[in-house]
């Protein structure tokens, strides 16, 4: 038996960015791995384990409120690839480009299932925009 979140790419896309994040962690300065590398994983995690618990058994709207928690925890850790460039802790920034643009595939995927669903909890916001692409 397959539980419904196996079955969604949002859901696939979202262990691929784990892993993005998770990597980009193990490459902190030690004394950053249990500080900010630790908040960026768990909110990595959150990512995934949000859409699993909101997709089985749930009305649409309660779906929308785990999915809404998703997206939080996305942008959480958008803001630690900012604070890893900001304090220099990476020599290569191409692990901080690559998970940026990632972000927002993920989170264009994940708005688009909240869009799907049938709530009126539609949240809209206008991107920053970025020369390349992304701020790095």
């Amino acid at each position: 038996m397959a539980y419904k979140f196996e079955q969604l790419d949002v859901w696939e896309r979202a262990l691929d960015y784990i892993d993005q994040i998770h990597e980009i962690a193990d490459e902190l300065p030690k004394r950053e791995r249990y500080n900010l590398g630790d908040q960026m994983t768990r909110a990595a995690n959150s990512i995934a384990l949000n859409i699993a618990e909101g997709s089985t058994g749930q009305s649409d709207a309660e779906q929308d409120r785990f999915l809404r928690i998703a997206i939080r925890s996305l942008l959480e850790t958008v803001a630690g690839l900012h604070l890893v460039k900001r304090r220099g802790y990476l020599d290569d920034l191409d692990p901080l480009r690559e998970a940026y643009r990632d972000s927002e595939a993920l989170f264009a995927k994940l708005q688009a299932f909240r869009s799907s669903l049938d709530t009126d909890s539609t949240v809209r916001e206008e991107p920053p925009e970025y020369d390349g692409g992304v701020p790095f």
